[in-house]
């Protein structure tokens, strides 16, 4: 059944590659249905893989081997909020592993150029303390890092 409302991402080839990788990475995710072009098309031949459909966090998604004429920007992110700091680690370091690059305030782009911020969810938490005072420093201890670091996070929020 095609859900009524898919993300649809541009990939230059490469949809399936990543389509595997994020089901790979990140929990209630897999692989769904891949079509080959029936016919020659602008950026592919007949028989190659022109979309993957896939789930990612329980988000419908489709894979689109469109060519390079569209990048992934800034604009368009997927958030992951983390539930501590191993699970923090693990999808940053496989992200930043895997031929992506670190970026500020928990911000980083896997190798197909898509953005990630994975964001602990002790950082929402501090960044939103109903101090003022403590929330500053949380925030202020955030600009300062690219992965985010939940300990530093926590104490600057205590002061």
């Amino acid at each position: 059944m095609i859900s009524k409302n898919t993300i649809c991402l541009w990939y230059d080839g490469t949809a399936l590659e990543a389509a595997k990788f994020y089901a790979e990475t990140f929990p209630d995710s897999a692989v769904g249905a891949v079509l080959r072009a029936p016919g020659d098309y602008p950026s592919g031949k007949q028989g190659d893989v022109l979309t993957v459909e896939f789930t990612l966090m329980g988000i419908p998604c489709l894979g689109l081997n469109g060519g390079p004429a569209f990048r992934h920007s800034e604009a368009f992110s997927f958030q992951v909020a983390t539930d501590d700091q191993a699970e923090t680690d693990r999808l940053w370091n496989a992200i930043v592993g895997n031929g992506g690059q670190e970026s500020a305030c928990g911000w980083c782009k896997d190798k197909w150029g898509l953005s990630w911020q994975i964001t602990p969810r002790a950082l929402t938490a501090a960044i939103t303390d109903p101090d003022p005072a403590a929330s500053k420093r949380a925030f202020e201890a955030m600009m300062e890092m690219t992965k985010i670091d939940i300990a530093a996070i926590e104490a600057a929020r205590r002061g």
